[in-house]
């Protein structure tokens, strides 16, 4: 389904697609909102992965923590729909549009999209803290998920 890597030319200015996957054999996704371009998470996927996104156009991730490929929304049933898959100009970065509906979220922590918080870039001399954006949650993940394991890792 991609092309080998076989040339500057070919990767920057063809239309072939030839990802380049990094050493742990993956592809840096971030995913964006089609209607309003809103950044929703950023990801990972495999080659297996990035096959599944493209033949089902749904998006399908790499979990790093879990060493194995989840269906986004396969449990919440916040399916996030493909419309557009951008490629950046070296190929290793990828930019997914997709559709989760009006009600719809990407985060596991109950809101829309992951990036609730932003750096205060003020006043950080001493320690560096987040703001919260106001962002209200779209689910309760303890309803949702369950006793299953929390996917963030320290």
């Amino acid at each position: 389904m991609f092309n080998k890597r076989n040339s500057i030319v070919q990767v920057e200015e063809s239309n072939e697609f030839a990802p380049k996957f990094d050493q742990n054999g993956l592809i840096v996704v971030t995913t964006v909102d089609i209607s309003n371009n809103e950044i929703l998470m950023t990801g990972y996927m495999n080659q297996e992965a990035l096959k599944k996104t493209i033949t089902t156009k749904e998006a399908h991730y790499y979990s790093r923590s879990h060493q194995a490929i989840w269906h986004k929304g396969a449990t919440s049933g916040y399916i996030q729909k493909v419309i557009e898959i951008l490629v950046d100009d070296d190929q290793d970065a990828l930019c997914m549009k997709v559709e989760i509906g009006e009600n719809g979220a990407s985060c596991h922590v109950g809101y829309k999209s992951c990036f609730y918080r932003k750096i205060k870039l003020e006043d950080n001399q001493n320690k560096v803290e987040l703001e919260d954006l106001g962002h209200k949650k779209v689910f309760d993940p303890k309803k949702v998920y369950g006793d299953t394991p929390n996917p963030t890792k320290l």
